[in-house]
């Protein structure tokens, strides 16, 4: 099996466009009440407001889905990320100690 190497910098980058992307994702009812609100009816017509409309009402339960999938990739992502800083700092004061340890042994 192949190894796989990801910069825990890398994780880190991930987590934070991934919170982005759920902002946006939240926002994106809010711009779409927007959108419709600069439309408005132009010469008397409402039809490319009643189309955003439209396309918000059938955009809105895949969004939904989508937010669930990314919240659940975003806190495994953050998990994974936390896990591995902790880790690493665990085993540099490990390494740390076992060293400091040599300063004290007898000398020959």
């Amino acid at each position: 099996m192949t190894d796989v190497y990801i910069k825990v910098d890398h994780l880190n980058r991930l987590n934070g466009s991934l919170k982005q992307i759920l902002v946006e994702f939240a926002d994106a009812a809010r711009n779409t009440d927007a959108l419709q609100n600069l439309i408005g009816r132009p010469d008397g017509r409402s039809g490319l407001r009643d189309r955003t409309h439209e396309f918000e009402g059938g955009w809105d339960d895949r969004r939904n889905a989508l937010i669930d999938k990314l919240s659940n990739l975003q806190v495994a992502v953050e998990e994974t990320c936390t896990g591995w800083q902790e880790f690493d700092l665990e085993l540099s004061r490990s390494v740390a100690l076992e060293e400091s340890a040599g300063d004290t042994l007898p000398a020959r």
